[in-house]
Formats: C-alpha cells, sequence, structure tokens
C-alpha cells in the first residue's frame, strides 16, 4: 500500500519541475512512511511514497522498464492478490524479474498487456503507468473502489493522486468548493467520478482513464452485471465458502505483521476464524484487535440501532478461533480531542465523516500500527449478503429513494438542519438526491421472469454495492493509511461480490435473516453466540461526557462569530445546541454540533474558496 501522485504537462519539460512534484509527493507521507521516489522525463513526472508489504527491499517505486520505443514507468498503489499466477505467466511469454514484488508484475503485465492488463487483475489497486512509447498516461482503478484515485485536468495535461491533497499541492490546481460541491458533500449517495473539489474528478472503479495529446478518454473494464444464477442452497453456501477460503488465503501474504480487525459480527468472525484456521495450519496464530470505549460494556445501554455491545461477542470469537487478541480502549477525552478531529479531517480532506465513529477508528488503527502493518476487515460484508437494517425494513424497501437514506433520517435526523437556511434552499438536496438515484438504477438489468419484488431487492443491493459501499470504503482507507495501516477487505473480492449480487434475495434470506449465506457458509468456524446474534453497526461512544465535550467546543467556536463556518451555518441553531443545561442527545443534536466542528476544522486547515452561487 502507498501513496501515488503525477503530473502530465505536454507543453512543459518536467525534469525542471521538481520542486512542485516533491511538495506533491510529500503530502502522501502517511500513506507511505517507509521510502519515496520521484521520475521525470520530458512531459511526465511521477511522484510514489511507499509502505513496504511485500519483497521489502526490491520493491521501490517509480519502476521503470526500457523498451526501444521508450520507457515505460509506473507508480502503484495496492495489492495484486494473484501475482504469483500472473508471474508465472509473464515468464513464460519470456519476461524476465529483478525482484519479489506484484509491483514488476504490474508493471510487466502492463508491457505484455497494455490497457487490457486489469480485467486479469484480483486485488486492490490504483496506479498510472507512463507510456513513453506513445506519449500517454494509464490511470487505472480496482474494481470495487477499494483504493482511492484522484484526476484533475488542466490545459495541456492532467494531475493525479491518491488524495486530493496531492494534487491541491500543485499551484496548478485550485481549492475550490462550488454548490455542486457543497450537495455531495451534505448527501451520502457517493456520485461516480465527483470529487467534491471543483475541477477535479475520481477515476472511477473498474475504470481505465487514458491522457494523451489529443485529450482524455475513460473505458470502463468491469461493471456490475446482472447475469442468472441457477446453483441451489446447499451448493451456492458451498461456493460461498469456498471463495472465501480462497480469497482469506490470498490477502493473508505479506512480508509484514497481519492482524484482524474483529468487531464480534458475523462478518469481521468469519473472517478472523477463517484466517485463524488457515495459519493454525502453518504453525501461526492471528492477532485480533477490537475497539471498546471506557464503561460502554458495564454501562451499555441497548437501542434501536445496536442491541448488544460488541466486546462479550469479541472475546467468545477470540477464545474459540485462539487468537492473540487486545482490546483497544478508548476514554472521551481522547475521542473528543479536536487533534484527533483535525488529523481526520486531514485524512479525508474534507468534513465528510461519522463524528465519534471517525475517531475512535483512527485511534484504533493508530494503536494496532504499533503491532501491525495489515490488518483484514469485514468491511463490505453488509452490502455484499444484505445485512443492514434497510434490506428488511419495508418503507426503506418501497421508497424510490438510496434505500440507506431512509433509515438514517429516521435515526439521525436531516444532515442539513445545521445550514443556513438560505444555503439549504440554494442547494435544494431533495432534487440532487433524486436525480441521483434516478442515475444510479437506471442501467440495473432486470432478468426475464424476476418479480418485482425480488426485482426491487435487486436494485436495493445494487445501490448498496455500487454507492454505499464506496463511502465506507474511503472512509476505510484514507483513516488507516492516515497511520500507516494496510486494511484489506477479503469480501470485495470480485469473484464473491459477482457471485453473491445475483442470487436471488429469497436465497440470501432464506432463513428470514439477515446474510443468511454468509451465516451458513461459516457455521462451522464461528461460535454459537456470533452465529445467533443480530447485526450491530459500529460501535459509537454513549458518554455523555462526549456530548458535554462537542458543547464545549461549540461554545468556543461561537467566541469567533466572524468564523468562516458561519457562512455555512446556522450560527443560532449551533447556539441553542451548545448552550442546553443538559448533554445534547446521542443522534441527531449531536451529530449537528459534529458536523458544525468538522467544517470549522476544514475551512481552517484547507482555506477553500467557496463558491455559493
Amino acid at each position: 500500500m502507498c501513496g501515488i501522485t503525477g503530473w502530465v504537462s505536454f507543453d512543459r519539460d518536467l525534469r525542471n519541475r521538481t520542486a512542485e512534484l516533491d511538495a506533491m509527493t510529500e503530502t502522501m507521507a502517511c500513506r507511505g512512511p517507509d521510502d519515496r521516489g520521484v521520475w521525470a522525463e520530458g512531459p511526465a513526472a511521477l511522484g510514489h511514497r511507499r509502505l513496504a508489504i511485500i519483497d521489502l527491499p526490491g520493491g521501490r517505486q517509480p519502476m521503470t522498464a526500457t523498451t526501444p520505443e521508450g520507457t515505460v514507468a509506473l507508480v502503484y498503489s495496492g495489492e495484486t492478490y494473484n501475482f504469483t499466477e500472473l508471474r508465472r505467466e509473464l515468464e513464460a511469454q519470456g519476461h524476465r524479474f529483478t525482484t519479489d514484488s506484484d509491483t514488476e508484475v504490474v508493471l510487466r503485465g502492463y508491457l505484455a498487456w497494455g490497457e487490457d492488463l486489469p480485467e486479469r487483475l484480483n486485488g486492490m489497486y490504483a496506479f498510472a503507468v507512463w507510456d513513453g512509447r506513445h506519449d500517454k498516461l494509464v490511470m487505472i482503478r480496482d474494481r470495487m473502489g477499494i483504493k482511492p484515485f484522484y484526476y484533475y485536468p488542466t490545459s495541456d495535461g492532467v494531475l493525479f493522486g491518491s488524495e486530493p491533497k496531492a494534487i491541491l499541492a500543485n499551484p496548478l490546481a485550485d481549492a475550490r468548493v462550488t454548490l455542486d460541491g457543497l450537495r455531495e458533500l451534505f448527501t451520502m449517495i457517493k456520485t461516480p467520478g465527483h470529487a467534491v473539489w471543483d475541477g477535479m474528478r475520481e477515476v472511477e472503479p473498474g475504470t481505465v482513464v487514458t491522457v494523451d495529446r489529443a485529450g482524455l478518454r475513460s473505458r470502463a473494464y468491469w461493471r456490475l452485471e446482472t447475469r442468472e444464477h441457477t446453483d441451489d442452497r446447499d451448493t451456492t453456501i458451498a461456493t460461498v465458502r469456498s471463495l472465501l477460503d480462497d480469497i482469506v488465503r490470498r490477502q493473508l501474504v505479506a512480508d509484514v505483521p497481519r492482524c484482524t480487525l474483529l468487531s464480534g459480527g458475523l462478518d469481521s468472525s468469519a473472517m478472523t476464524a477463517i484466517a485463524a484456521q488457515q495459519l493454525r495450519a502453518g504453525g501461526e496464530r492471528v492477532r485480533s484487535f477490537a475497539v471498546d470505549f471506557v464503561g460502554q460494556a458495564e454501562n451499555f445501554v441497548a437501542d434501536e440501532l445496536r442491541g448488544t455491545p460488541d466486546t462479550p461477542y469479541v472475546h467468545d470469537v477470540a477464545r474459540a478461533a485462539g487468537t492473540d487478541h487486545q482490546d483497544i480502549v478508548l476514554d472521551t477525552q481522547a475521542l473528543a480531542d479536536p487533534a484527533v478531529r483535525a488529523k481526520v479531517i486531514g485524512a479525508r480532506d474534507l468534513p465528510i465523516g461519522f463524528g465519534d465513529m471517525d475517531a475512535s477508528l483512527y485511534l484504533l488503527f493508530r494503536a494496532i500500527r504499533a503491532h501491525s502493518t495489515v490488518a483484514l476487515s469485514g468491511e463490505s460484508a453488509d452490502e455484499v449478503f444484505g445485512g443492514y437494517l434497510q434490506f428488511f425494513d419495508e418503507e426503506a424497501r418501497r421508497a424510490d429513494a438510496f434505500p440507506w437514506l431512509v433509515s438514517f433520517g429516521r435515526h439521525f435526523g436531516d444532515d442539513t438542519d445545521v445550514l443556513r437556511p438560505d444555503l439549504t434552499k440554494a442547494l435544494d438536496i431533495d432534487s440532487y438526491v433524486a436525480d441521483g438515484y434516478r442515475s444510479a438504477v437506471s442501467g440495473i438489468r432486470r432478468l426475464e421472469g424476476e418479480s418485482d419484488f425480488e426485482y426491487r431487492m435487486r436494485r436495493i443491493c445494487h445501490l448498496h454495492l455500487t454507492r454505499f459501499v464506496r463511502i465506507l470504503l474511503d472512509r476505510k482507507d484514507r483513516t488507516s493509511m492516515a497511520v500507516g495501516l494496510e486494511v484489506r477487505v477479503p469480501f470485495c473480492d470480485h469473484r464473491l461480490v459477482e457471485y453473491v449480487y445475483n442470487t436471488p434475495w429469497a436465497l440470501k434470506s432464506f432463513d428470514g435473516r439477515e446474510k443468511s449465506l454468509l451465516r451458513e457458509a461459516t457455521a462451522d468456524v464461528i461460535p454459537t453466540s456470533v452465529y445467533d446474534r443480530v447485526k450491530s453497526p459500529y460501535p459509537s461512544t454513549q458518554d455523555p461526557a462526549y456530548a458535554a465535550a462537542l458543547q464545549e467546543q461549540a461554545r468556543e467556536l461561537l467566541t469567533r462569530p466572524s468564523h468562516p463556518v458561519f457562512d455555512l451555518v446556522d450560527q443560532e441553531r449551533v447556539k441553542q445546541a451548545a448552550h442546553r443545561d443538559t448533554p445534547v442527545s446521542h443522534q441527531a443534536a449531536r451529530r449537528g454540533l459534529e458536523r458544525t466542528l468538522d467544517l470549522a476544522v476544514w475551512l481552517d486547515m484547507y482555506a477553500p474558496e467557496i463558491l455559493l452561487d
């Protein structure tokens, strides 16, 4: 895992622009604390920060290959899990390797297969190839969008980077956000290609973007497609387990310490148990880590979202799987620390988070990084197997809307309530979301003979796998890489995603519960307590002292009435929440304060130009 950046300018010789390239590269230092490298030739300049995972001495970048027609140079972030097989195939074609890294396999693979390369890759990746034979830049992102990748077209080329901060470090890029960017910022719909920053774009998942003197063009090499599922229940369950065994085995490969993120839910427990079983055969133990809060287990109060605390289930799995386990216990002071808030905003380049859940995730990853460099996560199993409450909520099922927004609004209120009324009117979020929904469902193919209910559930599954999951994948990547931790996501393997997506909903929920296929496929390795546990989201602190700390920070912000945050936020609403005699509630009001404080930090850090007309 690494950070990549670069600049292509067909009107310049970038060998003379090292200062700009160095500045762009250094913004990626947290993503790649182990090494740095830059390369420039004519109109192209590439920068790389490395987190060494495989072939520690041999995988330095940018990596180049010299051909009679010109140099081919690569900067690469991520992991290719089938690199061993691809290497054998390339060696059979006559390619010779000087390292044991997957990076060289990707470079040699490009030489052999050109822009058809990504269709052969299994993994999570974002990489750019400068092909000096044809004076073109080729940017490629993995199928599910696990690894972030941004670009910014210029008058004579393009800037690119793993994160917006790398692009914004170049004087050619303007740190500007328009109304359209704010619309994306205050919705949870993840419009494909949208980057919030004006003029900037994301390389869409499953896409190749090519830039040459003729301009910029893109091509999708993968999309989630509808196919008929003919396997019966037993065959489907067996196939899911077979896939999971292969996926976890591949994703355990690393030359550095590994661990698993364990929440005590079905997803992380199944993944941890499979990993423990595989490593035990080789005489190894899995390290596992879980997040907890001071006093949470003793003082836990069940609500509609979270019926049980995580810790008892975490410990059941750790005992059953024989993991070397550690709880990371966080206190309210750390969760509410303004310095932690700044770290989270800086990691994501935007105030687009989940309050204390972002802070705890960052603190968890920071603690894990002292022991491990690679962590396997249960992220995306809910999207793949159908685990969220909205999959079973009749209102969400029937609504012609993004289903998570239906349930989110019920639990957390309207995310725009904190904004000034005139800004809310100008944004017209309802129309933006409605347009986004129509676009998102327009290309979902219905099987011949598929019932209305099954097609509706197919649409809900598709929306989660192409929109909602990308919000959480971006959050996990950016937060983990801020501390130099590589988080792998086995449930995002495209083979598993394609297979389970096309199983009918009746099969996904054959026992009337969420994630029936995953539960049965892993029943032999998970404890009974986890098998029977109802879905519980990532934990959030219930300590009233956290809300009180938010109020105190908001009161301090109110002493600066000219702060630019009040150009966006309704100052009177903030004042009412900050000066309440009792702490703000656990959900909607608390979230409003969190969003306000996030916005204020972001405006201080990035000083963006906000265009409200």
